[in-house]
């Protein structure tokens, strides 16, 4: 049983010793010297990290959507809107609450009128509809500042 195990393993060695070993193709499936060579200057989503021996601040290591934030905060802009809705009245459907957003989607937490009257219910707002609170009865709508054709490729 044991010589049966072997003898397939034995066959491709001999074969692998008999045959020239062809040589190694390199390739690259893509090329990424155009972005080099490209007039518009890379946004600068990665730190320079810190130099040897030296412990790293948070403008050093930051990356992507953080490292936004820590530039604007340098530069003394707010890059998030962390601001509450509007929780002094309730909205209705001939004057919603608008909520601002550069997204054609946004989701939303509603705590009732006036604040922390109910729990905290989360819903998704988007530009073709306003959403009500199953609660308070307050409708939301979305203030949308984006792009004309931003938001078609999805869903």
């Amino acid at each position: 049983m044991f010589a049966a195990a072997i003898r397939p393993a034995s066959l491709v060695a001999r074969r692998a010793v008999f045959k020239p070993a062809r040589a190694a193709v390199a390739a690259r499936a893509l090329s990424v010297s155009a972005a080099r060579r490209s007039e518009h200057p890379t946004p600068q989503i990665f730190g320079e990290g810190a130099k040897p021996g030296e412990v790293p601040t948070d403008e050093n290591q930051a990356t992507g959507l953080e490292r936004l934030q820590v530039l604007g905060a340098i530069e003394g802009v707010e890059v998030f809107d962390f601001a509450p809705l509007d929780s002094s009245r309730i909205g209705t459907l001939a004057d919603p609450i608008k909520v601002y957003s550069l997204e054609p989607e946004r989701i939303i937490g509603c705590t009732g009128c006036p604040a922390e009257s109910h729990e905290l219910l989360w819903m998704t707002l988007t530009r073709e509809k306003n959403r009500r609170c199953p609660e308070c009865g307050s409708v939301y709508t979305l203030d949308y500042h984006g792009s004309a054709e931003h938001g078609h490729e999805h869903h």
